[in-house]
């Protein structure tokens, strides 16, 4: 594990995942380096869903491996979000996956499905965001409780 800016994360993120774009922010990423490379990356931020948007709960808004990266690194970097959001006083942590994604590592991390979630868009007329082909695919939200 190794502290890295939003902006190195976003990189991998550009270079690696298979379905979402680079964020626009975050509170906090993680890198994990194998071999002299970084070959793994997560974003914690605030909730997008504004119902679920308290002080301390934290999202995992992307989370990336390069094909490079050893196995269960996924696992990894969801238990060191986990503890590091947990070290920073939250509470409860959470992300998403696709429908069609198994959430093993999330099982393995230690987290629990929480929700089915609709397709829908975030874009409002006071909020632009940039609509991406992954919005309007099923999800699952997974919760982690911090203690």
């Amino acid at each position: 594990m190794t502290p890295i800016t939003i902006k190195e994360a976003n990189k991998i993120v550009g270079q690696h995942h298979r379905h979402n774009l680079p964020t626009s922010g975050g509170k906090f990423a993680i890198g994990v380096e194998h071999d002299g490379e970084i070959v793994g990356a997560v974003i914690v931020g605030r909730p997008i869903a504004r119902l679920l948007d308290k002080a301390k709960v934290g999202e995992i808004t992307r989370l990336v491996v390069s094909p490079n990266a050893p196995r269960n690194t996924c696992s990894f970097l969801y238990s060191a979000a986990r503890r590091v959001w947990q070290a920073m006083g939250g509470e409860k942590i959470l992300t998403y996956t696709l429908q069609k994604e198994s959430g093993d590592s999330l099982r393995g991390a230690g987290w629990g499905l929480a929700a089915s979630c609709r397709p829908h868009g975030w874009d409002m007329p006071n909020r632009k965001r940039k609509s991406q082909k992954v919005y309007s695919a099923p999800k699952y939200r997974w919760e982690a409780v911090c203690k």
